[in-house]
């Protein structure tokens, strides 16, 4: 059974907060665990119900009771459908019932559009009749504040307590076209397709439905899940993980408050079809205040980007860019390569496509030979062979279709952007047909390109019916293009298990508990040594000075040079308050530095408590990378690496994963920074030891996973030497919670 951890305050997006009792808290906990912990097969009654039950049904129609009637009914629902008021006898030719206890059969889903005060009667009532799945589309809870959060908390318990998996409140409902099943107040039943859809959104929802039913997109499920009181994407994940008739699974996401188990389930899933998810929200205006440099360039933009990243989950930038993916990987075949080919009749749309490949981090094809002479035979003069293959503005039907057969024929050719632009003579209807039925001949992707409004929109609706994507610029295209070669190339890549070290963790667990009996939150340089000893991060000669002649006595022990640092656990950032001193060589440079460093630190930061000044040995010059962690409410530990030193917030060159992980991801993360060739060595310098790097990155990751108390980690500098060479950790700061 998994815990969630929760906090007396329960803050939401929205920006609403509650602040409940104790009693209360240790309520939502409760729930939290066991409706997680009940099985996903009742999931099924969403979706393929014998008999459905419309609690608040009415003969108004202008009711949203009536809208759900009206939607099961004339959607063709082949189950029983039993309207639910106690004012009426029947309804849309329905017998009525006073209450769901009245109906004589048994009952697989509940839809409750009833005022929230009537709420928990209808739900209990469902509970005795042995209802086991209802969609509460009734809207005053959570959203409406504290006491509507109340209200929410109560329906959650009648849920639990008779086994009810609830979906909502404050829905718009759920669809499935194949059973076929409308029980939502949108207007009218979408299309089938091979497109799973959830949204937190109902608004949204109504939106993207509508754009359904003017034929640009089919689902073959739709969940509106509202204010996520039980069902949430996990959940519906698992659910749609093996359906058959969901070729991909999209998401609108504002909030995922189980990270950790949504990572775990996405990489399962990603791995047998694509998920494409948008986010919303994660801009760094509602970022908290952090002390450490790791906390200060993370938040939620960063703790998303690398979880979608390594659960396998692809991110669209944006609700256009989620559905360009989701008609391109629900329809065509993903790619066996990143070689792609251009077939248009227009140079400067071909110029754009090649233009938007590169950025993509596609390829443009290099036809061979055979193709080349095979297209010049039949093209003009004047035509171009080579990719992009121009036909030519006068080009007709079999023109587009003797370049599209030797090009897909290409082995060389892993998918093809076909574009074409209304010109006098072009066969736009005749081309639409002769795209769809090449494309059918081969396995590999063909995306339409067909630019225009009104002469085109003929030629778009012909490419639906075959089911060949159609964007209206190149740019986009592309886009889609490369998101089905990512897919693919990580969808092979073999599943990698998180490092393991051995470790000191009672060394670690004595340095955190003596700070928490001393009241403090914050570990500084001198304290962490022990933290990184125990994990094995290799570190120069060091000790802690309480006054000058401590100082020049271990300074003269270890040899010159030195450095000084000011030891204080009140201090995080040292070189703020000048409390550093490099290159000291005599007795005489470590007293002045030691005077001076306690000085600053009692003037600059009045009140701090002073240790004295940690005495390290000064080591040989290397590249300086920062390694940190940060951890995320949703997430839980997220990594950071980038160049270190006092610039790392000023350049912003980091990245981030969310631990535990391996070596492998541990050198991905190394390889993204825009920087990464300083590592590599310019100008003759010998590269970084990379190996040094992704060790260290792999232990602090281990680390933060051993001791979730941590929530703020910073070592920085990392000093790296060249290859071979190793690696030594000069700073750590660390912040408990």
């Amino acid at each position: 059974m998994r815990r969630f951890k929760c906090r007396v305050t329960v803050t939401r997006l929205t920006g609403y907060q509650y602040v409940l009792s104790p009693k209360r808290v240790t309520e939502v906990l409760i729930i939290g665990e066991q409706m997680s912990a009940q099985t996903d097969n009742r999931l099924d009654f969403f979706f393929r119900p014998s008999s459905v039950a419309v609690i608040g049904a009415s003969r108004d129609p202008e009711k949203l009771g009536y809208a759900v009637l009206a939607n099961l009914k004339e959607g063709g629902f082949p189950g029983a459908l039993y309207p639910v008021n106690p004012k009426a006898d029947e309804i849309l030719g329905l017998r009525a019932y006073p209450t769901v206890l009245d109906i004589p059969g048994p009952v697989d889903l509940a839809i409750i559009v009833i005022p929230y005060p009537l709420v928990p009667t209808a739900l209990e009532q469902c509970g005795q009749k042995g209802v086991p799945a209802a969609v509460v589309i009734s809207a005053g809870f959570r959203e409406a504040g504290r006491e509507g959060l109340e209200r929410e908390l109560e329906v959650v318990n009648i849920a639990r307590r008779y086994g009810i998996r609830l979906i909502g409140p404050n829905c718009l409902g759920v669809i499935d076209t194949n059973t076929p099943l409308n029980a939502t107040f949108a207007a009218g039943m979408p299309p089938g397709g091979p497109i799973a859809f959830m949204s937190q959104s109902g608004a949204l929802g109504t939106a993207v439905l509508d754009m359904a039913l003017a034929g640009r997109i089919g689902f073959s499920r739709f969940v509106s899940l509202g204010n996520k009181a039980d069902v949430n994407e996990v959940d519906l994940l698992e659910a749609w993980e093996d359906d058959p008739g969901s070729k991909v699974i999209l998401a609108y996401i504002e909030g995922l408050p189980d990270g950790q188990r949504f990572m775990e389930v996405a990489r399962r899933v990603t791995r047998k079809k694509p998920v494409v998810a948008v986010k919303s929200g994660v801009t760094r205006s509602g970022a908290r205040a952090v002390s450490s440099h790791t906390g200060s360039l993370a938040g939620s933009e960063a703790a998303y980007h690398a979880a979608f990243r390594q659960a396998g989950v692809i991110r669209a930038e944006s609700m256009e860019h989620l559905f360009d993916l989701a008609l391109a990987f629900a329809y065509q075949p993903l790619p066996p390569g990143d070689r792609i080919a251009v077939v248009t009749n227009a140079g400067g749309p071909g110029i754009l496509a090649t233009d938007a490949l590169e950025h993509a981090g596609l390829q443009l094809a290099r036809l061979r030979p055979e193709t080349v002479e095979a297209l010049m035979a039949n093209l003009p003069s004047a035509a171009s062979a080579a990719n992009p293959v121009d036909v030519l503005g006068d080009a007709l039907a079999d023109r587009y279709e003797h370049a599209l057969r030797l090009v897909l024929a290409d082995p060389g050719v892993d998918g093809v952007i076909v574009i074409v632009t209304p010109q006098a003579m072009t066969q736009i209807e005749e081309t639409a047909h002769v795209v769809g039925r090449v494309a059918r001949e081969h396995s590999k992707p063909v995306l339409g390109c067909f630019m225009g409004e009104s002469r085109i929109a003929a030629g778009i609706a012909i490419l639906q019916q075959y089911g060949i994507p159609n964007y209206p610029f190149p740019e986009r295209a592309a886009a889609a293009l490369a998101a089905m070669v990512r897919y693919r190339q990580e969808r092979e890549q073999p599943s990698y298990p998180p490092a393991h070290f051995e470790a000191d963790r009672a060394a670690v667990r004595k340095v955190l508990d003596e700070a928490r009996a001393q009241g403090r939150v914050s570990i500084g340089d001198a304290e962490a040594r022990a933290i990184l000893e125990a994990y094995g991060f290799p570190l120069p000669p060091s000790r802690l000075a309480a006054t000058p002649e401590e100082a020049i006595a271990a300074a003269e022990d270890m040899g010159y040079p030195v450095v000084l640092k000011i030891a204080s656990p009140d201090i995080l950032h040292k070189t703020d308050v000048g409390g550093v001193r490099l290159n000291l060589r005599s007795p005489a440079d470590v007293r002045d530095a030691f005077d001076l460093i306690v000085y600053r630190a009692t003037r600059y930061v009045p009140g701090a408590r002073i240790w004295g000044c940690l005495v390290q040995k000064m080591v040989p010059p290397g590249r300086e990378v920062l390694i940190g962690m940060s951890r995320d409410p949703q997430f839980g530990p997220l990594v950071a690496f980038g160049l270190g030193g006092i610039y790392v917030e000023a350049l912003k060159d980091v990245v981030f994963r969310v631990a535990p992980f391996g070596p492998e991801e541990a050198a991905e993360m190394i390889r993204e920074i825009r920087s990464y060739p300083l590592l590599e060595g310019v100008r003759g310098e010998p590269p970084a030891d990379h190996a040094a790097m992704v060790d260290a990155l792999c232990r602090v990751s281990q680390l933060v996973t051993d001791f979730p108390e941590i929530v703020e980690l910073d070592i920085n500098p990392l000093v790296v030497y060249e290859e071979g060479r190793g690696a030594v950790a000069l700073d750590m700061r660390l912040v408990l919670s």
